[in-house]
């Protein structure tokens, strides 16, 4: 997952959503140096969250065989994680802000612990989407609560180290996950790349309880309470600043989108079912928009949406997150459905992809200064695109080494400075005090981005018949996904080509992953 990095020079607000911009040097606030421990127990609940993402894919075939999913349903394991993760990381962050990073950091490491353990022990289909559910909502409290409490808790030359560690260890999450998620499955079982997240989740919370201090929660922006009313009129002004209408109808309306398309390779594109569905969803999120323009404190102000550069970068995070995630799911399938892998050479097979998204975004970095923003995000486009018509153009019975490999490795060069790119454009015509809500804008963009991408391209590869058992089928309705991907590439690179800014940031001020 990507974090969102901003130009050199345009320093980021405080809050949950955004990481302080480097150090104050030192000296700056003085106060003796904080013990790295706190850091370490942060970065592990972090790094759950990001593992859950690509963990599950290699296990979902056998996740599917055992508990009896239909086809077209096995993708709401992917789905249902971060639709509610993405869609409740921006009240998320509004709640760390006005509650207290540590209150949401307990609640909401402990029901992404629990919910791990409920996923674990599922014993049918519904009840492990419903438990990937609650695991979406723990991240969406756990992760801005997280990152909140690195940028306050950390100083000068220290912080500028803890948000490197923070950044490294969520990029590393991507590449572990396939590896461990086959590992898991191979050697232990499917319910084990849910069930790891309980003793790690335990010690973490452990940690969070003894390390992390009760901080004061914040105080709505003009609220009666923060003109001295008392408590009371301080607890009603919070609770008026957290936007739960919004985000309720955000995530429902989006849920009916995806339940519309989930269903329309069974019962068609234009069948009674499918047409509801999705307009169903549309006057949900219609509702939602105009829930945004009478709320307080909404979501997402309504300014934001004026800022072009802010949302085409977003839009470009989104189909490129959904095109990346989109692919883990189809190529499991395939790989195991239709080339008979095991859930371990899966993971291996996926490997090499994850660590061409580092090096690539790692390279972007260093080329950002020189070739900008704009270029680099149309080449990794570029790139996407071929890599999904190399996978499009795959024989039913590919070779990995030369069908597949090539085409993963493009992804992942393609991908790596797309996401970096498009990060440090979304900033360009940020103002400092909203850095903190674009950074979480992005993020939300990347993880609904995901929902929708699993979404899209398993109702297409499904209708062409992905969810068969003849391997020949499951590879038609694989080369169908494909071409639908690099179609959606080639779009994205056409219609934000005239709002994403070509930012060079200064020398150094390299973006990372997470």
């Amino acid at each position: 997952m990507p974090d969102h990095p901003r130009p050199a020079g345009r320093p980021r607000s405080g809050g949950a959503h955004a990481a302080a911009a480097g150090s104050h040097g030192p000296d700056a606030d003085g106060g003796p140096p904080r013990s790295w421990l706190l850091l370490v127990v942060l970065c592990a609940a972090q790094f759950m969250v990001i593992l859950d993402v690509t963990v599950v894919n290699v296990a979902l075939p056998s996740i599917g065989d055992d508990l009896g999913f239909a086809a077209g349903d096995l993708q709401w394991v992917v789905t249902a994680y971060v639709l509610c993760t993405g869609g409740l990381m921006l009240l998320g962050g509004r709640a760390a802000d006005l509650l207290g990073p540590r209150r949401l950091l307990l609640g909401g490491l402990g029901l992404f612990t629990a919910a791990s353990l409920a996923s674990g022990l599922a014993p049918s289909a519904g009840a492990l989407v419903a438990a990937r559910a609650v695991q979406g909502v723990g991240a969406a409290l756990l992760v801005p609560a997280a990152l909140a409490t690195v940028t306050t808790s950390y100083r000068g030359a220290q912080r500028a180290v803890a948000l490197g560690v923070w950044g490294a260890i969520g990029s590393a999450g991507a590449a572990i996950g396939v590896l461990a998620g086959g590992v898991l499955t191979s050697l232990l079982s499917w319910e084990w790349v849910f069930l790891v997240n309980v003793p790690i989740g335990s010690a973490a919370l452990a940690g969070i309880a003894a390390l992390v201090p009760a901080g004061r929660a914040a105080r709505a922006h003009g609220a009666p309470g923060s003109h001295g009313e008392g408590r009371a009129g301080a607890a009603a002004s919070r609770r008026g600043a957290l936007d739960l209408p919004g985000a309720v109808t955000l995530v429902g309306g989006l849920g009916l989108l995806l339940y519309g398309l989930e269903g329309a390779a069974e019962h068609g594109w234009g069948a009674a079912r499918t047409v509801a569905l999705l307009g169903a969803g549309a006057l949900v999120l219609a509702a939602f928009a105009l829930l945004e323009r009478g709320a307080r404190q909404p979501l997402v102000p309504p300014r934001t949406w004026q800022l072009r550069s802010l949302v085409a970068s977003a839009a470009v995070m989104l189909g490129a997150t959904g095109i990346l995630v989109g692919s883990f799911f189809l190529n499991t399938l395939y790989l195991q459905r239709a080339l008979d892998a095991s859930a371990l050479q899966t993971g291996l097979a996926f490997l090499p992809l994850a660590l061409a998204i580092l090096a690539a975004a790692h390279l972007a970095s260093r080329l950002l200064p020189r070739v900008g923003t704009r270029t680099l995000v149309l080449a990794g486009l570029a790139l996407v695109a071929l890599a999904c018509l190399l996978l499009a153009a795959a024989p039913d019975d590919a070779d990995y080494a030369t069908d597949l490999l090539p085409a993963f490795l493009l992804l992942g060069l393609g991908v790596g400075p797309v996401f970096v790119s498009a990060s440090v454009a979304a900033m360009a015509d940020v103002a400092h005090e909203e850095a903190g809500l674009a950074s979480g804008l992005m993020t939300t963009a990347h993880e609904l981005g995901a929902a929708l991408g699993v979404a899209v391209l398993s109702a297409v590869a499904l209708a062409g018949g992905l969810g068969g058992g003849d391997p020949a089928a499951v590879a038609a309705g694989f080369q169908d996904g494909f071409v639908v991907a690099g179609a959606v590439a080639l779009g994205l690179a056409l219609v934000t080509l005239p709002a994403l800014p070509s930012i060079r940031p200064a020398a150094g001020a390299h973006a990372a992953l997470h």
